[in-house]
């Protein structure tokens, strides 16, 4: 029985306690009577059973009580945490999510999707920026048949559509990135055997495996624009909701263990919100707070491909690259894709630290290398594990389980006046534990709202951005290090650069609200470029007043202030 049946069970067993006593007796006494007269030898119940018999019901639908109780709880449980992740990505003002405002949702910040990095090492160049998925038509030799009768031989959990704009991704992925792809498939070999024994442990599909390859290229150290991290890039705000630990010396995100827990958690989450994969799937990329607008603005429709249209433009393509990288983990030999090899260990052992330890004290007395440990321990920042704090995990190759073992005693003691000098201890925490986030100044908004909405000071984000008083505009961008600390160079308003040396002259940055002219990028152009066509204004003023990097691509739309 499902639980409204159980729920509907249990509120017609409450419904019926006042009249338990009554029915009883009435029927009690017609059976007496029946049996009086049929067979006059029966003896009737007497009165302590009865009363026994009222009893054990009473404490049964007392039990049933508490049962229904505990069911409501766990309800509401459910709803709070539902209407949590709602309002936290219906805000995302501050992008502490993994969605943006559709305001705010561009190309600039939303680089998760389609960004590579290849074997730990960061890359400049993303995928839409070499290729504009929206107008660019792929060719290629193998027929729609193909690829229709290749999707569905993979008989996946989630519903995996085939349209012209999924056809894209897949020669996208498979031909067009093949070398990229195979270096990628590459880190698959190693992790995804991980990831998948997590998310067969959640319950939830497996193929949701392939969400890492477009969020990240498998890299477990990635860092995004908009300060999402790790191989799932999860923004601050929704780590923290999610359990993951995010300290000065400690970042779970890049943990590609627990990252992969939380990940699984919210996709758990974010199915019981929209009840559908692909929407869940959609909303890991722009939040669920974009997705139920794109819902309510298609008519109250809840299925990908009628929401489509009212979708962030970034995200419109996520689902369809979900099932193009999938694809091509799937069927990357008949494209020709082959593997890199990689220098991962195939088996590792893990430890439980209870002590400070540093991976210099395990690297020179047990032999592990230290890139071998940052690689398996990534989420350690400073290569210290604070394990005076609370429990963490240590991952090593599995061939210096017996020297860690055999030195475990020595280990936590050598050199440790060296590694954990009270200097560079303080050091490492006034560097800060604060996510640097960005925030855009709305209408009706004053520095001390805003000051304890990220609960720091007002000094504090004067501080971080040269304010000299307390006037902000509507759309100004304020730097802000959320619970306060920052890094020296940014608590103290100057870059070390301009310490050292005057900075370079340069013109004033442009009022917020001043007249601009819309312009659209073309193909080979660029800030300096563009600037020069408008007297008076320079790349710098177009970056500010944008709040957009140098970092340009055709269809792009800019503000151009008018000077």
């Amino acid at each position: 029985m499902n639980i409204i049946g159980y729920c509907s069970l249990a509120l017609s067993l409450l419904a019926a306690v006042p009249a338990v006593h009554a029915e009883e007796d009435a029927a009690e006494m017609k059976k007496r009577n029946a049996d009086s007269v049929e067979n006059a030898s029966r003896i009737p119940k007497k009165k302590s059973e009865l009363v026994k018999e009222n009893l054990n019901l009473k404490m049964e639908l007392d039990s049933l009580k508490a049962e229904l109780a505990r069911i409501r709880d766990e309800m509401n449980e459910m709803d709070s945490l539902s209407l949590e992740i709602m309002d936290i990505y219906d805000e995302n003002e501050d992008k502490s999510a993994a969605g943006l405002n559709p305001e705010d949702y561009n190309a600039e910040v939303s680089d998760s999707l389609l960004n590579i990095w290849y074997l730990q090492q960061k890359v400049s160049e993303t995928w839409d920026d070499e290729y504009d998925m929206d107008t660019v038509k792929f060719a290629s030799n193998v027929p729609d048949s193909v690829y229709i009768e290749r999707i569905k031989a993979m008989n996946s959990f989630i519903d995996l559509p085939y349209n012209n704009i999924v056809r894209n991704y897949i020669v996208l992925y498979s031909e067009k990135m093949n070398e990229r792809m195979g270096q990628v498939l590459g880190l698959c070999s190693y992790y995804m055997p991980i990831i998948e024994e997590i998310f067969d442990n959640h319950d939830i599909p497996l193929e949701l495996k392939a969400m890492a390859v477009i969020e990240s290229a498998m890299n477990p150290s990635a860092v995004s624009r908009a300060g999402a991290k790790g191989m799932w890039q999860f923004m601050y705000s929704t780590a923290k909701i999610y359990g993951l630990d995010i300290n000065s010396f400690v970042d779970e995100r890049l943990d590609p263990v627990e990252s992969a827990h939380a990940a699984a958690e919210y996709m758990k989450d974010a199915y019981n919100i929209f009840g559908d994969w692909n929407l869940a799937i959609a909303s890991y990329n722009c939040g669920a707070g974009n997705v139920n607008r794109a819902i309510r603005r298609s008519g109250g429709k809840r299925a990908f491909w009628d929401i489509y249209p009212y979708l962030p433009r970034e995200t419109r393509g996520y689902v369809p690259a979900f099932v193009g990288a999938l694809y091509t983990m799937t069927y990357y030999k008949e494209h020709g894709i082959v593997p890199k090899a990689i220098e991962m260990p195939v088996h590792v052992d893990t430890f439980k630290i209870n002590k400070m330890l540093h991976f210099k004290q395990v690297s020179e007395l047990v032999g592990v290398p230290m890139d071998e440990l940052k690689n398996l321990n990534p989420q350690y920042k400073h290569g210290i594990i604070p394990g005076n704090e609370k429990e963490y995990i240590l991952r090593i190759p599995y061939n210096y389980t017996n020297a860690f073992i055999d030195h475990e005693d020595s280990l936590y003691t050598y050199k440790s006046s060296e590694y954990f000098n009270p200097v560079v201890l303080k050091k490492i925490k006034d560097g800060g534990d604060g996510e640097r986030i960005v925030h855009r100044v709305r209408s009706g908004e004053v520095l001390g709202k805003i000051a304890l909405r990220y609960r720091v000071t007002v000094s504090q984000i004067k501080r971080w951005n040269n304010l000299r008083s307390d006037n902000i505009r509507i759309g100004q961008r304020l730097v802000i290090y959320r619970g306060g600390k920052a890094p020296a160079a940014a608590s103290s308003g100057k870059t070390q650069q301009q310490v050292s040396k005057p900075a370079a002259p340069h013109k004033s940055s442009v009022p917020m609200d001043a007249d601009y002219t819309i312009y659209t990028v073309k193909s080979g152009d660029s800030l300096y470029l563009i600037a020069k066509n408008y007297p008076g204004v320079s790349a710098q003023n177009i970056m500010d007043f944008n709040g957009i990097s140098s970092k340009i691509k055709p269809g792009m739309k800019i503000k151009i202030p008018k000077l």
